[in-house]
């Protein structure tokens, strides 16, 4: 009786120590964890505070003070401006704390330079730090706006940009087969491939807008309308984002408890003329339970 005990025991000893080293295998996967939460403080910033990365595409404002690193550092904690250039060009910022997915409610507003004919609309994409390390290495979700799966809403979508030499107008050429260029002007005449990208060619990655909302019936007034919502730089006075619109590869919705990240790319693109090319511009990015206007 006193063998079977023991031999009882140990079986029950085992099979909690597999059971405790298969909860061990799934929380380091991920799938039984849930994304910590950095809580608000009293000195938390509404705006986003850390630039993890700047990338345009080429544009008329790359290379000046509006397309560089200080333009990007400067919405950084507060409102400043900065271009993404043509389609494609994005910019990853973070906040200092998690920014919380509040049913029923938008969450977040980004602030652009948009007007009632001359709207740029980007995309934007946000991530939670799912892993805790405090860098945007996790997954990207997109936010769906009013475009999502209509004719000319395109995911996987890339261009590569080809440096000219001489200076002048950026070719490009996307995955579809597509060919077209940045077209200079003459109120900027500075170098429109940016500067500080080594490589003669580079690629660009992301979701492509319609071109449904410009009308460039008169070329020398070329309009580009807001679409109805989940844009950057679409409406003036700022664009609120809801979370719950986010999105996975699939296209289904994913819930997210809050978010760390944000990422912003200009979403179309088109040629406006003595307007130059079409680019997203953003003023400020804000956890919207901080903001004051």
């Amino acid at each position: 009786m006193k063998k079977n005990k023991l031999q009882w025991i140990s079986g029950l000893l085992l099979a909690v120590f597999i059971l405790n080293g298969c909860k061990k295998e799934s929380d380091i996967d991920g799938s039984s964890t849930e994304a910590p939460v950095r809580p608000t403080t009293g000195t938390s910033n509404a705006y986003v505070t850390q630039l993890f990365e700047y990338l345009p595409a080429p544009g008329q404002f790359i290379n000046t003070a509006s397309g560089d690193s200080d333009g990007a550092e400067s919405i950084l904690g507060k409102k400043g401006l900065i271009s993404l250039g043509a389609w494609g060009g994005r910019i990853v910022l973070g906040f200092d704390h998690t920014v919380i997915n509040q049913a029923g409610k938008e969450d977040l507003i980004i602030s652009g330079n948009a007007g009632s004919s001359i709207a740029e609309p980007g995309v934007v994409y946000v991530m939670q730090d799912k892993n805790g390390n405090g860098k945007p290495d996790d997954t990207w979700y997109e936010v769906s706006g009013s475009e999502f799966g209509k004719d000319g809403y395109l995911r996987d979508y890339s261009v590569t940009y080809t440096r000219p030499n001489p200076a002048g107008d950026v070719a490009w050429v996307d995955n579809k087969g597509n060919t077209g260029v940045v077209k200079t002007n003459a109120f900027h005449t500075q170098a429109y491939y940016p500067e500080w990208v080594k490589e003669d060619s580079y690629t660009l990655t992301g979701t492509l807008l319609p071109k449904r909302n410009i009308d460039d019936s008169v070329p020398s007034n070329i309009k580009s309308m807001p679409f109805e919502f989940g844009y950057a730089d679409n409406t003036s006075g700022g664009d609120k984002i809801n979370i719950e619109n986010a999105i996975d590869e699939d296209g289904k919705k994913v819930s997210l408890k809050g978010i760390d990240f944000i990422k912003i790319q200009t979403g179309v693109q088109f040629n406006m003329g003595w307007l130059g090319e079409f680019s997203t511009e953003v003023l400020g990015v804000a956890d919207l339970s901080l903001y004051k206007d």
